[in-house]
This record gives structure tokens, sequence and C-alpha cells, in this order.
């Protein structure tokens, strides 16, 4: 289910104060990455991401080729960072942004 426009603005709110969690260089995706992305958004649901290729066309077909191969939604791209959301199956309170966010409103 995609995310709605208030969901985003809530997403990049919390998104702000994130440090990026995985790098992806000129590489690329590979496996392990695949797997640290999976993990990642498993544990925390959304997650920053510092796409270190040169161009902005890079960047554009490496954000799509996450979004595929992890099947997880973009919530804001600005330069070389990425806000990537993924609803966990079971969200764990002490580790999902989302939640550790709402628990401290």
């Amino acid at each position: 289910m995609p995310i709605n426009q208030q969901q985003k603005k809530h997403f990049q709110a919390i998104g702000h104060h994130l440090k990026p969690i995985v790098i992806i260089a000129k590489n690329g995706l590979s496996e392990g990455v695949i797997s640290e992305l999976e993990r990642a958004l498993n544990d925390h649901e959304l997650i920053k991401i510092k796409l270190a290729v040169a161009t902005p066309e890079d960047r554009k077909q490496l954000t799509e080729e996450i979004t595929q191969a992890v099947a997880c939604e973009i919530v804001q791209n600005v330069g070389k960072t990425a806000l990537i959301y993924k609803k966990a199956t079971k969200p764990n309170r002490k580790l999902s942004n989302i939640l550790r966010y709402q628990d401290t409103l």
C-alpha cells in the first residue's frame, strides 16, 4: 500500500534527524547490500541511505533499483541521501524509528 502525502511529511520529519545506515558506492547493489537493506528496514522501518555515486542520473537509477530489489518506497530523495520506508511485519518498539518517534509524543 503506497504511503499518502500526510504520511510522507510525517516520515520526512522523523527522517530529518536520522543518520545514514547504509552507504552505496560505485559498485552498486550487491547481495550483501540488499540483505543489509532488508535487515535494516525490517528493524527500523524508516532508514536513511547515502548514495555515493557521481551523477544525479546514476542516483535516480540506483534508487529505482533499490525500490525494486527491496520492495520499499522512497519517501524523500535529496542530493546524495535517500529516505526509504518499508512496513515491518512485526515492528519492534525499541528499534522502529516510527514507533520510537510516536512514543516521544
